[in-house]
C-alpha cells in the first residue's frame, strides 16, 4: 500500500505543478492584450514574471524548510489558498506596482510551496525508480501549456485579461484545496535513507544545514542550476512573442509553448528513465548540451513550423533535466533535510530563471528584436554543462551487512 500511494503522491504532486505553472506563465499569453489595455511596457509587464521567479526561490526554501520541519500538507494547503488569491487580486490591480505586488510576489510565494516539499514527499516513498517518480511529478510543468496556456489563450479572446485570471484563479482554487487534503507523508521507514538506488548515500545522520550548504555539492549543484534556468528562462517566456513578432498569428504561436510542454513530457520520462539506469550526473549533462543548442537555434526560426522543430527539442531538453536536480540533492544530502537544501538551490536558479523575462523585454524594448536574447541563452546554456562537469563523486554506499 504504501508504495501504491507512492504514485498516488506522483499524480497529486503533477497536478499541482501543472495548476501553479499555468497560471504562473499564463502571464505569456497575457503579455500582448495587458500592453494594449494598460499601456504599460512589455519589460514592465514581464518584470512581474521576474518577481515571480525571485520571490517563488525566495519562499521555495521557506517552504522546504517548513515540510521538513510540519510535513508537506499544511504547506500545499496554504500554497493553493495563497496562489487563487493572488491570482484574484492580481486581475483587479489597476496600477502597475499594484500588478507587480499581488502577481509577482504573492503568485511567486504561492507557487514555491509545490515544487519542493512535493519532490522531497515523493522521493521519501521511492527506493527504486527515484529519478522516474520525481520527473512524473514535473510532468505537470510540460501538461501546462497543454492546458492552462491554451485555456488562457481561449479566455483571452472571448473576454478581456482580467476575467481570463480571475477565472484561473477560481480553477486554481476549485483543482487544488481539494487535492491537497490527499497529501500523505511517508512512513517513517520509508523516510528514511536507504542505499538501494545506485549511487545513494551512505547510511547515518545527515550533515548539518550550515555544513551541507557550504559543501562543494551543494556549490556546483546550485551553480549549475542557476545557469541551467537563465538559459531557458527567456526563451519559455518570449517565445510567444516572438513568434507573433515573425507573423504567427497568436493562437498558433501559442501552440508553439504547447508543443513544448509536450515534448517536456517525453523529456522527463526519458531523461527520468535513463538516470535511474545510467546515472543522473551523466544524463544531466547530456540534456544541458542539448538545451544550450536548442536555445540558440531560435534565432533561425521564422516561420510556424521552424518554431515547432527547435520548441520540441527545446522542450525536451529543459523538461527532461528540471527534475534531476532533486535527485542529485537527494543523492547527495538524503532525505532528513532535503526540503531545506533543495529549497536552498532553488532559492539559487530562480536568480536565473528571474534574468530571461526582464531582459528578454528590455532587450525587445531596446532594439526591437529578440536575437540577443536567444545567443545570450546558448552561452549561458555551454556554462552550465561546463559547471556540472565539476559535480563531486556521490558518496559511497555502506557496505550491506553479512549474516553471522
Amino acid at each position: 500500500m504504501r508504495r501504491n500511494y507512492g504514485w498516488v503522491m506522483v499524480g497529486i504532486g503533477a497536478l499541482m505543478t501543472c495548476v501553479a505553472v499555468g497560471a504562473m506563465f499564463s502571464l505569456a499569453v497575457f503579455l500582448d492584450p495587458m500592453t494594449r489595455d494598460t499601456g504599460w511596457s512589455r519589460a514592465a509587464i514581464s518584470s512581474a514574471m521576474t518577481l515571480n521567479f525571485l520571490a517563488m526561490g525566495i519562499a521555495g526554501f521557506g517552504w522546504g524548510a517548513l515540510s521538513d520541519r510540519f510535513g508537506t500538507r499544511r504547506i500545499v494547503i496554504a500554497g493553493s489558498v495563497l496562489l487563487g488569491l493572488g491570482l484574484a487580486l492580481a486581475s483587479r490591480a489597476t496600477t502597475q506596482t499594484g500588478f507587480l505586488l499581488t502577481y509577482g510576489l504573492i503568485v511567486g510565494v504561492a507557487t514555491g510551496s509545490f515544487f519542493v516539499p512535493m519532490f522531497s514527499a515523493v522521493m521519501a516513498r521511492f527506493e527504486r525508480h527515484r529519478s522516474l517518480a520525481v520527473s512524473l511529478v514535473s510532468v505537470g510543468v510540460g501538461v501546462a501549456p497543454m492546458t492552462i496556456s491554451p485555456f488562457a489563450a481561449w479566455l483571452v479572446t472571448h473576454t478581456d485579461w482580467r476575467t481570463a485570471q480571475l477565472s484561473i484563479a477560481v480553477l486554481a482554487w476549485v483543482l487544488l484545496v481539494p487535492a491537497a487534503f490527499f497529501v500523505r507523508q511517508a512512513p517513517a521507514a520509508a523516510a528514511a535513507d536507504s542505499p538501494t538506488s545506485a549511487g545513494a548515500p551512505e547510511q547515518g545522520p545527515a550533515p548539518g544545514v550550515g555544513a551541507a550548504l557550504r559543501s562543494p555539492q551543494f556549490i556546483v549543484l546550485a551553480l549549475t542550476y542557476f545557469a541551467c534556468c537563465a538559459t531557458h528562462s527567456g526563451p519559455i517566456f518570449h517565445t510567444i512573442s516572438y513568434a507573433i513578432v515573425c507573423g504567427v498569428p497568436a493562437m498558433a504561436a501559442v501552440t508553439v509553448y504547447s508543443v513544448e510542454g509536450l515534448a517536456g513530457l517525453g523529456g522527463r520520462i526519458v531523461l527520468g528513465l535513463m538516470a535511474d539506469r545510467f546515472g543522473v550526473k551523466r544524463i544531466l549533462i547530456a540534456g544541458l548540451a542539448i538545451q544550450a543548442f536548442a536555445a540558440g537555434a531560435f534565432v533561425f526560426a521564422s516561420r510556424l513550423g521552424d518554431f515547432y522543430a527547435i520548441a520540441a527539442v527545446f522542450g525536451f531538453a529543459y523538461g527532461g533535466v528540471m527534475p534531476l536536480y532533486a535527485v542529485l540533492a537527494r543523492e547527495y544530502f538524503g532525505q532528513q533535510i532535503l526540503g531545506t537544501v533543495l529549497g536552498a538551490a532553488t532559492m539559487v536558479s530562480s536568480l536565473g530563471m528571474a534574468l530571461g523575462p526582464l531582459g528578454g523585454g528590455w532587450i525587445f524594448d531596446r532594439f526591437g528584436t529578440y536575437t540577443w536574447l536567444y545567443a545570450a541563452s546558448f552561452a549561458l546554456g555551454l556554462l552550465a554543462v561546463a559547471i556540472a562537469f565539476l559535480f563531486p563523486p556521490f558518496p559511497r554506499q555502506s557496505p550491506a551487512p553479512q549474516p553471522a
